[in-house]
């Protein structure tokens, strides 16, 4: 090697060292400029920004989580009624057509259909026992019958108004 290459080499070794020096120093000062400055953020973003971190569920224990438990299926049963379904129609068929004949009509998951052999022992325990499994739900030998037909915003009055149209109707 000449003395030329050696001389361009390290001139070269300095320009890049010079660069990455200044780069070093480019990425300080930015760092100091956006550190100081105030970031803005929009209430959709920060909307956002708290659902997406939201705890999913909660976990309770001993007698405060059990009351904690009570208190929270307390507060869902309340926001449930204060969204009716169906727009509080006491029709029956209205209710049973949309919600109820998806079992009822086709005999899913052991639900009786609407015929008189099937509801014969049902009807003579009474209209009361009928509505209370209908509100509660009830787990029988043929399938479960789940609390309100699953939809937790029908009213009281719904619920009687369906299951009386649903016994006037066995054929």
């Amino acid at each position: 090697m000449n003395k030329h290459d050696l001389v361009f080499l390290k001139h070269f070794a300095q320009l890049i060292g010079g660069l990455v020096v200044l780069t070093g120093v480019l990425m300080l000062g930015a760092h100091y400029l956006y550190a100081n400055h105030p970031r803005e953020q929009s209430a959709m973003m920060l909307a956002a920004t708290n659902a997406r971190i939201s705890p999913i569920g909660e976990v309770f224990a001993g007698e405060t989580g059990k009351a904690a438990m009570e208190q929270a299926k307390a507060a869902a049963a309340l926001a449930a009624q204060a969204q009716v379904a169906y727009g509080g129609t006491l029709d029956g068929a209205v209710v049973f057509n949309n919600l109820c004949g998806a079992c009822h009509l086709s005999g899913a998951g052991g639900a009786p259909k609407l015929e008189r052999a099937l509801w014969a022992p049902r009807i003579a325990q009474g209209f009361d026992v009928l509505l209370k499994h209908a509100m509660e739900g009830y787990t029988g030998n043929s399938g479960v019958m789940p609390a309100r037909g699953g939809n937790p915003s029908l009213n009281d009055d719904q619920m009687r108004a369906t299951v009386q149209w649903m016994v006037d109707s066995i054929k």
